[in-house]
């Protein structure tokens, strides 16, 4: 390992906030490989998809919004139960939040190990968590779906839709079909590491198919920069397909030559780092995402529930 400091704990340093108008009705909200929040202003009212970590961290995204537009911010959508996405939804209460909107399978998820994954997230990223006193427990969605639902913003459609898993069970993708824009949650990452710690690897790329096949403009990855053509959406979905590919295939010839977790997080590396090394979180990523691949490869289909001190064992004992 090159880092022995646990996960994120040392990144402390603020990113830069970027802002971008991508259609009529879609805004980015990014910061340099920090979780993305999107942003849809409809006729009667604001969509934010992911809601930040913490209440207090939502007012970055608050103030942003309120320099476009005075609508109640009406729904909050859950791509996927990870508390650094879905802690901050309490923070939109103020501003006219009515439903928060999430598949099936992440509230099962949230029921599932949603505190489990809390304390071990808010140990990873404690810059991210800034002010988690603030939250006030778990977020529960107070809609969910299978498979697809539409609502509209006014004459605005918005479908938000589940089509398969990668990043976890309970992906959730929401699709502007009249400015051709796709907000992908953690399906999708550019110029930053997956975190697969609870994903479906061998699943995912065929998921990355489906979505590619929305013909999206415009999208909005889970990390990194806002990709504003056909060519760079193109770009980041082939980028996030490169990535989870290389990982699980070296899990699968680890696992085939019987190597144990640090054998396999050594080859993953001389297969992985010279392409991906240098991405935004790939080091806090890497033992998450190897550990979870080594599983997936030796037959575990469902992820294990990480918990604050799995965390800690699985960490010291790759360093060792």
């Amino acid at each position: 390992m090159n880092t022995k400091v646990f996960a994120s704990q040392a990144d402390l340093e603020e990113k830069q906030i970027s802002f971008e108008q991508l259609s009529e009705h879609a805004w980015a909200y990014t910061a340099e490989g920090d979780p993305n929040t999107g942003i849809i202003v409809g006729d009667d009212g604001v969509m934010i998809i992911d809601a930040t970590a913490t209440p207090v961290m939502a007012q970055g995204v608050i103030g942003k919004v309120r320099e476009i537009t005075d609508k109640p911010i009406k729904y909050v959508v859950l791509t996927h139960y990870h508390a650094v996405r879905v802690l901050g939804a309490s923070g939109y209460k103020s501003e006219g939040l009515e439903q928060i909107i999430a598949s099936r399978d992440t509230y099962d998820l949230i029921v599932e190990r949603g505190q489990q994954d809390m304390d071990s997230e808010i140990g990873r990223f404690p810059r991210l968590f800034n002010a988690v006193e603030s939250v006030p427990g778990l977020t529960w969605p107070t809609i969910t779906f299978t498979g697809e639902m539409s609502l509209w913003l006014g004459s605005l459609e918005v479908n938000i839709r589940q089509i398969g898993r990668g990043h976890t069970k309970g992906d959730t993708v929401v699709w502007l079909p009249q400015d051709k824009v796709l907000f992908s949650g953690d399906l999708v990452e550019f110029d930053a590491a997956c975190y697969t710690g609870d994903a479906y690897l061998a699943d995912w790329p065929a998921t990355l198919d489906r979505l590619a096949a929305f013909g999206a403009e415009k999208l909005v990855p889970g990390r990194g920069p806002a990709l504003k053509s056909p060519e760079q959406v193109a770009q980041g979905i082939a980028y996030t397909k490169a990535f989870v590919t290389a990982l699980y295939r070296s899990a699968q010839e680890a696992v085939a030559l019987g190597y144990d977790l640090k054998a396999t997080m050594e080859l993953t590396r001389r297969n992985m780092d010279p392409q991906f090394g240098q991405v935004f979180i790939y080091e806090h990523c890497l033992p998450f995402d190897v550990t979870r691949a080594h599983d997936e490869a030796s037959g575990i289909r469902d992820p294990r529930v990480w918990t604050a001190e799995r965390d800690q064992q699985m960490w010291h004992a790759l360093q060792q």
